[in-house]
């Protein structure tokens, strides 16, 4: 079976383009460029009907993945991915065998085992620290958090982080699902 897929053009190299406009300074009359981008927002606390207003509480801990964790999150993942696209019972479970496979090899071949995974969640966004460097996620790159069987899993622009349960107490849980809340909250405005 083959599938028609889009494949990228040109390049793959990433491609940064700084897009700038001059203002007029008003006190000294010159020119300045500024970036046309906005900064990052934090997550908005929306008031009452809607979420909490009390912001979630700030979530700390650390997590090292393991292979049967990491795949049972991929499986379910990719089983949410896959059905969304309606092409058939055979070839779902295909491609969801498939994806799930490539991402275990991907998991060994990185050494994810053997990494412990520093969090950091809180109204600014995801902080992830290991030894091979910090992964900064605003809360803008953060499409949504879907709650699987062994934990949450922050969908992002580029990628995914799972959760796992076993490193939430039980308020950390509750303050996860005021994040999912407040994401799924502020993508309906």
């Amino acid at each position: 079976m083959w599938f028609i897929h889009p494949k990228p053009v040109g390049s793959r190299k990433p491609v940064a383009v700084l897009v700038q406009r001059e203002r007029l300074d008003s006190a000294n009359r010159v020119t300045i460029d500024a970036p046309m981008m906005p900064l990052p927002l934090p997550l908005p606390v929306l008031g009452p009907g809607l979420v909490p207003a009390a912001a979630p509480e700030t979530v700390q801990f650390s997590v090292r993945y393991a292979l049967p964790e990491y795949v049972s999150f991929m499986w379910q993942h990719a089983g949410y991915i896959i059905r969304r696209r309606r092409i058939g019972t055979l070839a779902t479970y295909w491609m969801q065998t498939k994806s799930t496979w490539s991402a275990a090899l991907h998991f060994v071949t990185q050494g994810r085992s053997r990494n412990t995974y520093e969090f950091t969640i809180d109204t600014h966004g995801i902080v992830r620290a290991s030894r091979s460097g910090v992964t900064l996620v605003p809360w803008g790159d953060v499409y949504s958090i879907r709650r699987y069987s062994r934990g949450f899993m922050m969908v992002l622009k580029r990628g995914t982080l799972p959760v796992p349960f076993r490193c939430l107490n039980a308020a950390q849980g509750e303050s996860m699902v005021r994040f999912s809340e407040s994401l799924r909250a502020a993508t309906r405005l």
